[in-house]
Order: C-alpha cells, then sequence, then structure tokens
C-alpha cells in the first residue's frame, strides 16, 4: 500500500481510549492522510456520550496529529472511505475474538468496494485488553480510567460518575 494513500479509521468512540490512539497514531505515520470516522448513530448499540462529545474527545485527543482529520458520518463505511478518496480502511484487532466479526465486516466491504482495501493493525500488547465498554464499566462503578482514556474523557466520566456516588 503506498505511503501517499488515505485511510479512513471508522468507530463509535465511545469512548475514544489510548488504543484507539495507539492505532490512529500508528496509521498516521503510514499513511499521508488518516480519516477519523465517527459513527453518529452507531446501529449495534447505544452511545454514553453524544455524537458531539464524541467529537469534542476525538479532535482533542489527537490534535497533535496535523494529518489526521476527524469527520463524521452515518453511510456505509466504504461509501464514507470514498467520500474521502480513502483506499484503505484502517481497523485494529485486539484479540481473536475481534477477528471473527471484522472478517466478516471487511468481506462485505470489499464485496460493496472492491477498491478498497482494508488493512489491520494488531494492538500494541499494553492495550490488547483495552476496549470503549470495558473502559465504561470500570468507570460506571467508580473505577478510575485516568489511564487508559484522554484526560478530557476521565473528567467526564468523573462528572457521570462520581467515586462512591
Amino acid at each position: 500500500m503506498p505511503q501517499d494513500a488515505t485511510a479512513i479509521c471508522p468507530g463509535t468512540f465511545d469512548p475514544v481510549t489510548v488504543g484507539h490512539i495507539d492505532i490512529i497514531t500508528r496509521g498516521a505515520q503510514t499513511f499521508r492522510t488518516v480519516v477519523v470516522g465517527l459513527i453518529e448513530i452507531p446501529l449495534r448499540k447505544q452511545p454514553l456520550f453524544s455524537a458531539d462529545e464524541r467529537e469534542r474527545f476525538l479532535r482533542d485527543a489527537l490534535a497533535h496529529l496535523p494529518n489526521v482529520e476527524v469527520d463524521r458520518f452515518n453511510t456505509l463505511v466504504v461509501e464514507f472511505a470514498h467520500k474521502w478518496n480513502a483506499g484503505v480502511i484502517l481497523k485494529g484487532l485486539r484479540a481473536i475474538s475481534d477477528f471473527e466479526y471484522e472478517f466478516a465486516m471487511a468481506q462485505m466491504n470489499r464485496k460493496l468496494a472492491p477498491d478498497i482495501e482494508t488493512i489491520y493493525m494488531m494492538a500494541s500488547p499494553e492495550y490488547s485488553y483495552l476496549s470503549s465498554s470495558g473502559v465504561k464499566e470500570i468507570a460506571t462503578f467508580g473505577g478510575s480510567v485516568a489511564d487508559v482514556v484522554p484526560p478530557a474523557v476521565a473528567s467526564r466520566f468523573a462528572e457521570l460518575f462520581p467515586r462512591g456516588g
């Protein structure tokens, strides 16, 4: 894959974690441009944070990466990729449990848009356990998530779920 390619990195990012940031940062070192595609209204789950909050968290956490854009979408991921002239869908894989779902999605996307490749980056070992749903569960019960999410996300969790509350 040429380094001058544009990649999209789609997700709900509810919330963005340091694992997401790691994949996006590594993607930004690999591709000319990475467009982080924020799914505004996910079909599979109800987000805890509004689209506005999730977008703010992403923009804040990724501001240091000049070749990363954030954009919202509510279309097929391949349509979003075509909008940005992206030839790559960039995704992270944490464990074998991610593979089945991601494999099926990649095959469907390939059927819809054979001109777009799905590229997977393996999660860095220190983030391989990390998931947005796990972070939300810890925060809901008053646990600290300060080391696994950006500071703005940790602050918002502290407002929503004060310790001992």
